[in-house]
């Protein structure tokens, strides 16, 4: 029996399409199933264990261009008939195609997305498809977390220690509806512009960082970048300065533009952490090709008063 392993890897912002196949010597043949689950010692899966998968039709001569709410984390084809890559200078449009022409049978196509989202296609060959252009947007709807949601399911990402990214998304938004200020001790204000941090919070192993960016001047305020460290309280003369970067998870409106008179705010995720004797956060936010950048120290103290999310009404 002749079988096809299709091995999909992130190559460079593309995707790399290998085949590999192995013959028993025998030929291809399709086997119909008996209802027989392995001598009765296994629970046959039920419809209702089901993600019911899309419909999607493709072609040789034309692109199916599928739009997803999210960045695209995954994709696995079903056989060699089917290509798909990212589209180029995109993170969640994906380009398909059919290899050869009026390929026969019916493949399928997995996606995982970034937000933790699970899709599911069945792909048919058409001369002429009726949809080129489809978009995944109204998917995005707010059932229980870690339950199927009619076409998807959630995808725990190891990135987010074991949460689920739907939950991380509600959260953030929560926090950022909500638009509480917790912390009253912790800006920096100068050239026109003041930067402060909200709130803390913190959910199992995440710590969520809420800021706000207000320009009270009339000239936009591009944002170079924002930076989160650990640095020494007090660096000696001629003593080389120990820092940690964090790289932010997730953040949730994250604009590179205020402009202004102007006020944005932002909501980061961080991994859990606490700070070492001697060492604080430094936050800092740079402005593109200008010099009215921003920074504030947190210190361990206001991690550990980090709040809880109970009180805040999650969506």
């Amino acid at each position: 029996m002749k079988r096809i392993f299709i091995i999909l890897a992130f190559m460079a912002g593309s995707f790399a399409v290998c085949a590999q196949d192995q013959t028993n010597g025998s030929s291809a043949k399709t086997m119909p199933s008996t209802g027989d689950y392995f001598q009765g010692l296994t629970r046959p899966l039920t419809f209702d264990k089901m993600i019911a998968p899309y419909a999607l039709e493709v072609t040789f001569s034309k692109t199916v261009h599928i739009i997803f709410p999210a960045a695209i984390r995954y994709v696995d084809l079903g056989s060699a008939d089917l290509m798909a890559a990212k589209a180029d200078g995109t993170e969640n449009v994906l380009r398909v195609k059919a290899v050869t022409k009026d390929f026969s049978g019916e493949s399928n196509l997995s996606v995982i997305t970034d937000d933790g989202s699970y899709y599911s296609f069945n792909v048919k060959y058409a001369d002429e498809p009726v949809k080129l252009s489809v978009e995944m947007n109204n998917l995005i709807h707010s059932s229980e977390i870690g339950t199927s949601r009619g076409n998807t399911t959630d995808i725990w990402l190891d990135e987010l220690g074991g949460e689920s990214p739907l939950l991380v998304n509600r959260i953030m938004q929560s926090i950022y509806k909500n638009d509480r200020r917790e912390i009253k001790h912790i800006s920096c204000k100068q050239f026109g512009m003041q930067y402060t941090l909200k709130g803390i919070y913190s959910h199992n192993n995440l710590m969520y960082f809420h800021t706000e960016l207000k320009n009270s001047s009339n000239v936009p305020f591009n944002v170079d970048y924002i930076s989160f460290r650990i640095v020494d309280k007090k660096v000696a003369k001629r003593t080389a300065i120990q820092q940690q970067s964090i790289v932010p998870l997730r953040a949730y409106n994250q604009l590179m533009i205020i402009g202004g008179k102007k006020t944005e705010r932002t909501v980061f995720v961080l991994p859990r952490f606490t700070l070492p004797e001697g060492k604080q956060l430094l936050i800092e936010l740079n402005e593109k090709d200008g010099g009215r950048g921003q920074s504030f120290t947190v210190k361990n103290d206001d991690l550990l008063g980090a709040k809880g999310i109970g009180k805040l009404r999650v969506n």
